[in-house]
């Protein structure tokens, strides 16, 4: 249910993020203002595990990297085009970075404890200049990798801090506005030559606020206040810049097509990190007139299916790092694919494990090595693709 409102308290705003605490709420809060801005909040059993959206959503990521996680040079940090298609992409990438050991548990946790927190921040200025609606909504429900902070906390901490940032007069400014020279020759004369060269460097037009709190590893409200009676002696100013770019490039995975095929034949994906078992199957599949995708990198897996839309998906069980349980999981709390058959690719013949699969959403199960009458026995099953629909003189070779 979507909820309209006029202009409301920041009070009304924070008992909707309360009632999901009490009802131990598993899914995401949708919160837009008339301005087109919006925020989603995601929820694991009522307590705010991520969120995502609002003003400057790349340079928040690329700032809390540099803050939070210096190892990583993000001058090296290239991203595939398809891992920032999906709504949470800014998750994924940090749950990828967790899982391939690249950041530790501290510091996972104080990205999500700053992303939240500025967010929340964000919505308690604009509830003073803009309308809301808001909405709850189920389709997607994220992993929590760790044990979250405490909403009310998050909520407590946002609070004190929209309270010392108006108490200081700077509620009418935006932490995303970036501060700039108006007239340094002024500035020049009543500091000192070492004081001119660090503010001509750092307020340049080209950093927010809150970017410089964070390169001088200082409290955003600090950073503003130090910079208020430049802007008051008309020395400085503050103007609007836009988001960052994020590095990237295009994906490598591909798909593949008999020639003929037509775009509305059905689509099936193989995800396997073992390129031989995809071409086997891209063989098989294609040669039947059906369109295929085979994705060997499993950690950006999920964006490129969630471009793609495929019909079916084959999922190897073992792979590294990620393993097929938690693929499966993760496709099945996006609405998409709550129907999609998911066939596991597996070695092993134990009924454990083919239970537990079917616990996280495998809709059926094929041993390795595949075969082509399994394939399109699969095919058949679940596409409702029939034996008269395959070509006639079909020669098969591997």
């Amino acid at each position: 249910m979507v909820i309209q409102l006029e202009f409301m308290e920041l009070d009304t705003l924070l008992s909707e993020f309360k009632k999901c605490i009490q009802l131990q709420y598993n899914g995401k809060l949708d919160i837009q203002d008339t301005q087109g801005n919006k925020w989603t909040f995601y929820y694991h059993l009522g307590q705010i595990i991520w969120a995502t959206g609002g003003i400057h959503p790349h340079r928040r990521w690329l700032r809390n990297i540099a803050l939070i996680c210096p190892q990583i040079d993000i001058n090296k940090l290239v991203l595939k085009n398809e891992e920032i298609l999906i709504e949470y992409w800014d998750y994924l990438l940090l749950e990828n970075l967790y899982y391939r050991q690249k950041i530790n548990k501290t510091q996972f946790n104080n990205f999500v404890v700053n992303t939240v927190g500025e967010l929340l921040f964000d919505l308690a200025q604009q509830v003073n200049v803009s309308a809301f609606s808001w909405e709850l909504n189920q389709d997607t429900i994220l992993k929590a990798i760790l044990s979250s902070t405490s909403t009310n906390i998050f909520i407590q901490e946002m609070q004190n801090s929209w309270y010392d940032w108006s108490k200081a007069g700077l509620a009418n400014f935006s932490p995303h506005l970036s501060p700039v020279l108006k007239n340094p020759e002024k500035l020049k004369e009543t500091v000192s030559t070492t004081v001119y060269q660090n503010l001509k460097r750092l307020i340049n037009g080209k950093n927010t606020l809150w970017d410089l709190a964070a390169k001088m590893q200082q409290n955003i409200l600090a950073v503003t206040n130090s910079l208020y009676p430049l802007i008051n002696e008309g020395i400085a100013e503050f103007i609007e810049i836009p988001d960052l770019q994020l590095p990237l490039q295009k994906s490598q995975q591909n798909c593949y097509y008999k020639p003929g095929t037509k775009d509305n034949n059905p689509l099936i994906a193989c995800l396997d990190d073992s390129l031989q078992v995809s071409k086997i199957l891209e063989r098989i599949i294609t040669s039947e007139g059906i369109r295929f995708i085979g994705i060997q990198e499993p950690l950006i897996a999920l964006p490129i299916l969630v471009e793609n839309k495929p019909d079916l998906i084959f999922l190897d069980l073992i792979m590294p790092l990620v393993n097929g349980y938690e693929i499966c999981q993760q496709l099945r709390r996006i609405a998409i694919f709550n129907k999609t058959p998911i066939i596991i690719l597996t070695s092993s013949d134990g009924a454990f494990d083919r239970v537990r699969a079917k616990v996280f959403g495998a809709t059926d199960f094929i041993n390795k090595p595949v075969e082509r009458d399994q394939i399109l026995e699969i095919l058949n099953k679940y596409l409702q693709i029939g034996e008269t629909e395959h070509p006639q003189n079909f020669a098969w070779s591997y």
